[in-house]
C-alpha cells in the first residue's frame, strides 16, 4: 500500500475532536467547567441587576399594590356585591384563578420529583426554577381562595381545630377541601424546594459578604459538605420525591371533586380527576418553558446552563401531555353528549354556540392545534422563544378551559328563569394583581437564591463522559452513590 492510501491518524483524531466538540456544545452535562468558575457564574447572575430590572420591578409592585391589595380592600369593605357573582353564577374568576394557579404549581413537582425518580438527566439545570414556580403558584391559589370567601377575617373557621364555639368546618364546602389540599401541598413543596437548596446556600454563604452572608448562613443550616451530610440530604430528597408525587395527584383530584361531586349539568363526570391532573401538567409545563426562556434571555451566563436541548426535551413532554389532554377532553365531551340529560346537552351547545363560543374554539386551538403543529418538529421545539409562545398560548387556553368549566357552565342549570351570563368586574384587576405578584416574587427570588442548582449540574457532569468505541463516540453515564 502506498503512503497516499494510508489513513491519516491526525485526520482521524481531528474528526473525533470535532465530534466531541459537537457533543459538548449541544449537551450541558458533557461541557464541564471548573467548579469554582461555575459557582462564580451563578453568583454573578444573581448580583448583576440592570435598570430595566428595577423598572419592571417597580411597575409590577404598583400593579400589585393597586390591582391586588387596594381592590381587595374595596371588595372587603363593600362586600361581594362589587364582584360579578350573583345567581346563578356564584363561582367566578376567583375560583378560575384558584384552579389555574394550582395547575401551574404541578409543573415543579412533575419536573423535579417525577423526573428525579425516573433519573431523567436533562432535568438537572432547571429543577430549581420549576420548584419555585410551585411555591409561588400555590401562594396565588391561596390568595384566590381568600378573595372568593369575602369575609376573609373568618378564614380560621375552615381549620379543623377544637374550639368552644362548637363551630366545625363544613366538610360539604369545597373551600374546606381546597384549604386542606393547598395547605398540604404548599408545606410539602416548600420543604422539597428547601432541601436541594441547602448546598447552594452554603456555596453562596462562602462567596458573599455583609447581609447576604448572614442570610445564606441561616439558610445553609451549617452545611459543610461532609459525606454524612450528603448522605442524609440525598435520603431526605428521595423520601420527599416519592412522597410528594401522590400529594400532587391528590391535590388536583380534590379540586376536580369540587365540581364532580355536584349535580350540576356538565360537572357530574367521573373522568374529571385525571382530566384535571393532565390539564394541570399541560399549563404547568407551558409555564416552565416561559420562565426558562425569560431567565435564559435576561440573566447573565444562563445560556451556558439552559440550552436548546432542555427546551427540546420539555417540548416532547408538552406534546405528549397535549395529546393526553385532548383525549380526556373529548372523552368527557362525548360521554356527556351521548349520555347526558337534556340540560347537559343544552350546556354543551351553549359552550360552542353561546356568546362565549369563541373562547371554546380558542381553547382547542391553543391547547391542541398550536402544540401539535409546532412541537413535532425538532428544530422548532429547540427554539427558546418559539416554544415560549407555545407555552403562552397553552396557558391562555387552559385559563379559558377553567373559565368555561366554572362561570360559563354555571350559567346553564335546571331552572332556565335564573340563567344569566357572568360579567366580571373588580375580579379583573385583582386577577392581574395576582399575576403581577407571581412575577414579582420570581424576580425577587432570582436575586436572592441561585436559580441553577449548581451541585446537581456538577454531579451530572461528573457522571457523564464521552467514550470511543472504534470510530463511534457515545455518551456513557456512571451511577454516583
Amino acid at each position: 500500500m502506498s503512503d497516499q492510501n494510508k489513513p491519516s491518524v491526525q485526520g482521524t483524531a481531528g474528526h473525533h475532536d470535532h465530534g466531541e466538540e459537537h457533543f459538548r456544545e449541544k449537551h450541558l452535562l458533557l461541557d464541564p467547567l471548573p467548579r469554582g468558575e461555575m459557582n462564580a457564574m451563578v453568583m454573578e447572575s444573581m448580583q448583576t441587576t440592570s435598570w430595566r430590572f428595577w423598572l419592571v420591578f417597580a411597575i409590577l409592585s404598583a400593579i400589585v399594590v393597586y390591582g391586588l391589595f387596594y381592590k381587595w380592600g374595596v371588595l372587603i369593605l363593600k362586600g361581594q356585591g362589587e364582584a360579578g357573582v350573583m345567581r346563578p353564577d356564584y363561582w367566578g374568576i376567583f375560583l378560575v384563578n384558584t384552579v389555574f394557579w394550582i395547575g401551574i404549581s404541578h409543573a415543579g413537582t412533575f419536573i423535579s420529583a417525577i423526573l428525579r425518580v425516573f433519573k431523567a438527566e436533562f432535568r438537572r439545570p432547571f429543577t430549581r426554577a420549576a420548584e419555585l414556580m410551585t411555591t409561588f403558584g400555590l401562594v396565588q391559589a391561596g390568595f384566590s381562595v381568600f378573595m372568593h370567601m369575602g369575609r376573609v377575617w373568618l378564614a380560621y373557621w375552615l381549620f379543623p381545630y377544637a374550639n368552644q364555639r362548637m363551630l366545625w368546618p363544613n366538610l360539604h364546602s369545597p373551600l374546606t377541601w381546597d384549604l386542606l389540599a393547598i395547605t398540604t401541598y404548599l408545606l410539602s413543596s416548600t420543604m422539597y424546594l428547601f432541601l436541594p437548596l441547602i448546598p447552594d446556600m452554603a456555596m453562596a454563604r462562602d462567596r458573599s459578604t455583609g447581609w447576604r452572608k448572614t442570610f445564606y448562613k441561616i439558610l445553609a443550616l451549617g452545611f459543610r459538605g461532609t459525606e454524612g451530610e450528603w448522605t442524609h440530604l440525598r435520603n431526605a430528597m428521595n423520601i420527599f420525591a416519592f412522597a410528594i408525587i401522590p400529594v400532587m395527584f391528590s391535590v388536583h383530584t380534590i379540586v376536580s371533586w369540587d365540581f364532580a361531586a355536584a349535580t350540576r349539568p356538565g360537572w357530574n363526570s367521573t373522568i374529571f380527576g385525571p382530566y384535571f391532573v393532565v390539564g394541570a401538567l399541560h399549563s404547568g409545563m407551558g409555564a416552565v418553558v416561559m420562565v426558562l426562556a425569560i431567565v435564559r434571555g435576561t440573566m447573565k451566563h444562563m445560556k451556558y446552563f439552559i440550552r436548546p436541548e432542555h427546551f427540546e426535551a420539555i417540548g416532547k413532554l408538552m406534546l405528549i401531555i397535549s395529546m393526553g389532554w385532548a383525549y380526556f377532553f373529548f372523552n368527557d365531551y362525548l360521554v356527556q353528549w351521548y349520555g347526558g340529560d337534556k340540560w347537559t346537552k343544552q350546556l354543551l351547545h351553549f359552550h360552542e354556540a353561546g356568546p362565549l363560543g369563541w373562547m371554546w374554539f380558542a381553547m382547542l386551538v391553543f391547547n391542541v392545534v398550536i402544540p401539535w403543529s409546532v412541537l413535532w418538529n425538532h428544530k422548532w421545539r429547540s427554539s427558546p422563544w418559539l416554544i415560549f409562545f407555545v407555552g403562552l398560548f397553552i396557558n391562555v387556553g387552559m385559563w379559558f378551559e377553567r373559565y368555561i368549566i366554572i362561570p360559563v357552565s354555571v350559567t346553564i342549570n335546571r331552572m332556565p328563569f335564573t340563567w344569566r351570563l357572568y360579567e366580571p368586574a373588580i375580579e379583573i384587576p385583582m386577577s392581574i394583581g395576582t399575576l403581577a405578584l407571581f412575577i414579582l416574587l420570581y424576580m425577587a427570588a432570582s436575586r436572592l437564591v441561585p436559580l441553577i442548582p449548581v451541585w446537581e449540574v456538577q454531579e451530572g457532569q461528573m457522571a457523564h463522559k464521552l467514550t470511543r468505541f472504534g470510530r463511534k463516540t457515545v455518551v456513557t453515564v456512571s451511577e454516583l452513590e
